[in-house]
């Protein structure tokens, strides 16, 4: 076990997006040098760290170089080849682990773990031909989704199936050659994610659920905390920590969840930051991005304690219309908005510009402040 990185070291970051970025933040907040380390030269996390390296994932002289002077290093997204957090790992403790790595970011291991450790998911089939998704389509039973086993996100990658009519020839055409996962369609009554931190030596910090309200496949907002009752609340959380303790994480991991009828069903795992989690910066004791950095240099961790309600609202890229920037001047009105912008440069549809975040002495009065701001900036 690694003696604790303290303030003034130096921890790297491998990927350079917003979650990077606002790492970065946390970290140098807390008095720590940052590096990073992304295939992209204008990455957003670039401008906030001390040092940035642009190469490829598999460039083993610029990730020797990366690494050197670096007391810990770990990830801000999982579609990084695990080979990669390997060779780091090689030089200098990397969390979370390779192998973290390569379950979360295939839906087949993901599952497969799910089931092996007795965490309720949906009922799956692997498939990797037409004639294997027919089949598993009749065990399922229809409505099911169709996956890709390897990067998907933000809706990407999985095509539904509603009914036995469907064309199966057309939707594995959709998902191209290789390994699909066919999971039974979840009728849920809303979908929450539970935050959780947990250090080498085992210790752990968990969030209260997030609901997660989503558009077009991607999260619109995200309030803290979830409308559940206090049973699911509880049990949400026992699941977090149960799989962060059985994967070995060593980090921080949103867990994805689904609710139905009080029932919950574990959908996806992510090894790092999570949108559903922004709002901890301006609402909670800790926030998940602090959390993450403590977590990964063997520090105390943080307190999870929520303030206030919260409500975080994504900010994409279809808001900046005719290349205008949106009305942030009106927005900042409201006093309790924070906003957060990512640099990331041209906008684009369903990119990922920023976020606010409401804060309020009710769920209910953040919840409608934020809807507001979104037609505001929607106008």
């Amino acid at each position: 076990m690694s003696a604790p990185l303290l303030p003034g070291g130096t921890i790297g970051i491998l990927g350079g997006g917003q979650l990077g970025r606002m790492s970065a933040i946390a970290a140098r907040r807390m008095g720590y040098k940052v590096k990073t380390f992304d295939p992209a030269a204008h990455a957003c996390a670039a401008a906030v760290s001390d040092q940035h390296t642009t190469a490829a994932w598999s460039d083993v002289k610029a990730l020797k170089s990366f690494a050197d002077g670096c007391g810990r290093v770990t990830l801000e997204f999982e579609n990084i080849p695990p080979a990669t957090v390997t060779q780091v790992n090689t030089l200098v403790p990397c969390h979370p682990s390779a192998e973290v790595l390569a379950i979360c970011q295939n839906r087949r291991r993901e599952k497969e773990f799910l089931k092996a450790q007795g965490i309720p998911c949906a009922n799956f089939a692997v498939v990797s031909s037409l004639e294997e998704l027919t089949a598993a389509v009749k065990q399922i039973g229809t409505p099911c989704v169709l996956k890709t086993a390897d990067f998907g996100y933000d809706g990407k990658g999985q095509v539904k199936i509603p009914n036995a009519q469907t064309n199966l020839e057309e939707v594995w055409e959709k998902i191209g050659d290789g390994i699909g996962v066919l999971e039974a369609w979840v009728p849920f009554q809303l979908e929450i994610s539970v935050i959780v931190a947990r250090t080498e030596d085992g210790r752990t910090a968990v969030y209260d659920p997030a609901e997660n309200i989503h558009r077009n496949h991607i999260l619109h907002l995200s309030l803290s905390p979830a409308r559940i009752s206090e049973a699911t609340h509880r049990e949400a959380q026992a699941l977090a920590l149960k799989i962060a303790a059985q994967i070995k994480l060593v980090g921080l991991m949103a867990v994805e969840m689904f609710v139905q009828d009080g029932r919950i069903i574990v959908n996806e795992l992510a090894p790092r930051p999570h949108n559903s989690g922004h709002q901890t910066f301006d609402a909670n004791e800790t926030s998940q991005f602090e959390q993450h950095i403590r977590a990964v240099c063997g520090l105390p961790l943080g307190g999870t304690r929520m303030l206030k309600p919260s409500v975080m609202l994504n900010l994409l890229g279809d808001l900046w219309r005719n290349g205008q920037t949106p009305d942030w001047a009106t927005v900042l009105k409201e006093p309790a908005a924070k906003l957060h912008l990512y640099d990331k440069g041209q906008a684009a549809p369903g990119r990922k510009m920023g976020h606010l975040t409401v804060t309020a002495d009710t769920l209910e009065d953040a919840l409608q402040k934020a809807e507001a701001l979104f037609v505001t900036l929607s106008k």
